[in-house]
C-alpha cells in the first residue's frame, strides 16, 4: 500500500461505532497476550527438565527474557510514531505465537536462550503497544477501559494455567502445547486487529515537506514519569511478592498446611480479577484519584490483616483484600501515564518508560524479598511493604492525569 493510500485512510474520522469495536478488540488483545505469556511460564518446569537445566541456568534464561523485553520497550514510541500502534500490534500478534513455538522447538539450552530472547523482545513491544492503544481508545471514547483490559489479562492468565495443566496431564510436550495454542491465537490475533483503531489514532503523519516528526529514544524521562515509575515499581514488587512468597509465609508464619498455603495466591488473584472487572465503572463514578486512593487504602489494610492475622484462614482473607484493593492501582497508573504523554505516540513513549519500572519490579521483587528475609525475616520484610504502599496512596494526585486529559463522553 502506497503512502498516499495510507495517509488517505488515516484522514478518515473515527466514529463511535469504530471506537466501541476497538474497545472490545484491544481487550481481546490483552487476553491473547496473557494466554501466550502464561502458556510459556506454566511450562517452565517441563522445559527445565527437558533441557536438564540447573536452577542457575534457568534463572539466567529468565533474565534474558526480562532484559530483552525492557530494552525493546524503549523504542516502541518510535515504532508507534512511524507506523501507528495498530500496525505494531498486528505485527507482534503474528510474531508472538511464532516465537512461542520457537521456544518449544529449541533443541538445547543455547537455542532455548535464543528463542526466549526473541520471545521477550516481541512481548516487550506488544506490552507497550497494547497499553498505548488502550489509552488511544480512552481518548476517542472519552471513557476509561484500562481496568477491563487488565481484567482480561488476569482471566487469560488463569485460563492459560488451566490449559497448561490439561496439556501436561494429557502428556503433551511443551512443543505440542505451544503449537496448538500458537496456531489458534495466530488466527484469533489477525481477526481481532481488524477492529482496532486506525493508525491515525497515535501515528505521526508526514509534515508538508514529506518529513516525519521523530520521537527521540531519550524522550519521556521526566520527573513526573519517574514518580509514576516509583509507584509502578512498588505496586509490582508487592504483587510479585504475593505470587512468589504468599504460600511460604502462610506455611512458615501462620502454620498453614501445604494444601492450604497456596490459597493465599488463589484469593489474591480471584479478588484482583473481580476488582478489575468493575474498576472502569468505579472510575467513571468516583474519578481516578479517589478510586486509586481507596484501592491503596484497602490494599494496605489487606496487608496488615495478613501480617496480624490470628489464623491462616484470616491471613488468606487478607491476601484477598490485598488483591481487591491493589486491582485498580496498576491499570489506573497505566492510563494516567498514557494520558500524561499527550496525543499521538507520546502515550507509547511514556508507557514504554513506565514499563521499565514495572518489569523491574516483577523481575527483582521476589529476589529482593528473599535477600531481605534472609537478613530480618519474611514477616518484617512484608511489613516493610506497608510504608511503601502508604507512599503510593499519598501520591494519588498524580493519577488525575487520566481524568484531566480525557474528554467527556456519554458513550457507554
Amino acid at each position: 500500500m502506497s503512502d498516499h493510500l495510507l495517509e488517505a485512510e488515516e484522514r478518515q474520522p473515527i466514529g463511535t461505532a469504530v471506537a466501541v469495536r476497538a474497545r472490545w478488540a484491544v481487550t481481546a488483545v490483552f487476553f491473547v497476550n496473557g494466554l501466550l505469556m502464561t502458556s510459556y511460564i506454566a511450562r517452565l518446569p517441563g522445559l527445565k527438565t527437558e533441557h536438564a537445566l540447573s536452577d542457575g541456568e534457568l534463572g539466567l534464561i529468565l533474565t534474558v527474557y526480562g532484559v530483552a523485553a525492557v530494552l525493546t520497550m524503549q523504542f516502541v514510541g518510535v515504532f508507534v510514531a512511524r507506523f501507528g500502534s495498530v500496525r505494531v500490534i498486528r505485527l507482534t500478534l503474528v510474531g508472538l505465537p511464532v516465537a512461542l513455538v520457537g521456544v518449544g522447538l529449541a533443541g538445547d539450552a543455547l537455542q532455548l536462550a535464543a528463542a526466549v530472547l526473541v520471545l521477550g523482545t516481541v512481548m516487550g513491544v506488544l506490552d507497550v503497544a497494547m497499553n498505548a492503544h488502550a489509552v488511544a481508545v480512552e481518548r476517542v471514547r472519552g471513557r476509561p477501559i484500562m481496568n477491563g483490559c487488565h481484567a482480561a489479562w488476569s482471566v487469560s492468565a488463569a485460563t492459560g494455567s488451566l490449559l497448561a495443566a490439561g496439556f501436561t496431564r494429557a502428556g503433551v510436550s511443551p512443543t505440542g502445547h505451544f503449537l496448538a495454542v500458537g496456531a489458534v491465537l495466530l488466527v484469533v490475533g489477525m481477526l481481532i486487529t481488524a477492529w482496532l483503531l486506525p493508525p491515525s489514532a497515535d501515528h505521526v503523519p508526514r509534515s508538508p515537506d514529506r518529513k516525519r516528526v521523530r520521537v527521540g529514544w531519550r524522550a519521556g524521562w521526566t520527573r513526573t514519569l519517574l514518580l509514576f515509575g516509583a509507584i509502578g515499581f512498588v505496586t509490582m514488587v508487592s504483587e510479585a511478592t504475593v505470587i512468589s512468597w504468599s504460600g511460604v509465609f502462610l506455611h512458615d508464619y501462620h502454620g498453614a498446611t501445604l494444601a492450604l498455603a497456596p490459597l493465599g495466591l488463589t484469593a489474591f488473584t480471584a479478588c484482583q480479577t473481580a476488582g478489575r472487572l468493575v474498576g472502569d465503572r468505579l472510575h467513571v463514578r468516583y474519578g481516578a484519584p479517589a478510586l486509586f486512593r481507596a484501592g491503596g487504602v484497602v490494599a494496605v489494610c489487606g496487608l496488615l490483616v495478613v501480617l496480624l492475622a490470628p489464623s491462616p484462614t484470616v491471613a488468606i482473607a487478607g491476601f484477598g483484600l490485598l488483591g481487591l484493593g491493589g486491582s485498580v492501582l496498576l491499570p489506573l497508573v497505566f492510563s494516567a501515564v498514557g494520558h500524561a504523554g499527550g496525543d499521538g505516540p507520546g502515550a507509547a513513549t511514556f508507557i514504554s518508560r513506565f514499563s521499565t519500572f514495572t518489569y523491574a519490579g516483577i523481575l527483582i521483587g521476589p529476589a529482593l524479598v528473599g535477600w531481605s528475609a534472609e537478613l530480618v525475616g519474611l514477616g518484617w520484610t512484608l511489613a516493610g511493604l506497608v510504608p511503601l504502599l502508604v507512599g503510593v496512596v499519598l501520591n494519588a494526585r498524580l493519577i488525575a492525569f487520566a481524568d484531566r486529559n480525557r474528554p467527556v463522553s456519554a458513550t457507554t
